[in-house]
């Protein structure tokens, strides 16, 4: 069997508070996450899911445990992890072309020299098309609607070739169509490019619809409460596949484990 692509094994985390008691939002969390999964991560509101997406990512420590990739110990953030956050992030001076190059001047390529012009070009007219937005090469973030600014932090996400795609709620604030258009588009993008993804939700329907592995999060302080294959639902999926028995099955599951949660934390 492969060894996982990122090994999480007991991490905890805690934020110290001056006046008051810390607030432990990891204790204890171990995960496996393979290459090419696409991980859908959730739980009650304050679980600590995207504390772990930025210990991932680099961009937080934790206080004891260990985080591997590709064997390596993660210290910070890397050019083999990309973000996305819920809020989109682009540079509004420059166009969605040149959004999406930017990274790729920070990189090389495997054989060590730096992208040409040429290069980056023909790499962000790929992504641009992948995530249907020709024709908005030359346009600048205030002329586009929500779902088009996330369509281009996806793009831009992609195209500096990170192993792991990390997406904190890429789609919360979007309309429930928008919503739907883009979990289509990111399903495709993911089939076609088949790159390891950690993606975290508050909608159990959008997790089950994406997702190879559903990750439930215990309330805090955030434990991993259990993982639960997905892959009985054929790809490619659509937003028919909601219709499918094994949908409704795993959704009715994910939903109830993660309402009692709720309800608990309630008393």
């Amino acid at each position: 069997m492969a060894k996982p692509l990122i090994e999480i094994k007991d991490v905890r985390k805690v934020y110290k508070v001056k006046k008051g008691n810390d607030v432990i939002a990891l204790n204890g969390v171990n995960l496996d996450i393979n290459e090419n999964e696409f991980v859908c991560v959730v739980g009650p509101s304050g679980c600590g899911k995207t504390t772990l997406l930025n210990i991932i990512a680099g961009l937080e420590q934790y206080d004891s445990g260990s985080v591997k990739m590709d064997g390596a110990d993660v210290i910070g953030p890397g050019p083999n992890r990309g973000v996305i956050f819920q809020q989109y992030a682009l540079f509004p001076w420059m166009t969605v072309k040149k959004n999406i190059k930017y990274g790729m001047k920070f990189l090389k390529k495997p054989d060590g020299t730096k992208y040409t012009e040429e290069e980056k070009e023909k790499i962000a007219q790929e992504y641009i098309k992948q995530v249907n937005l020709t024709g908005f090469e030359n346009s600048y973030p205030k002329e586009l609607s929500g779902g088009m600014k996330q369509r281009v932090a996806i793009a831009r996400g992609y195209a500096v070739d990170p192993e792991v795609i990390l997406m904190d709620e890429p789609f919360g604030a979007l309309d429930a169509q928008t919503r739907a258009q883009l979990q289509e588009e990111l399903l495709l993008t993911w089939e076609n490019k088949r790159k390891t993804v950690f993606f975290i939700t508050h909608d159990v329907d959008e997790a089950v619809l994406l997702s190879t592995k559903i990750v439930i999060m215990s309330a805090r302080p955030g434990q991993i409460k259990e993982v639960i294959d997905n892959t009985n639902i054929p790809y490619p999926r659509t937003q028919a596949t909601k219709l499918d028995p094994q949908f409704e099955k795993t959704r009715n599951y994910v939903w109830d484990t993660v309402y009692k949660m709720y309800l608990e934390v309630r008393k």
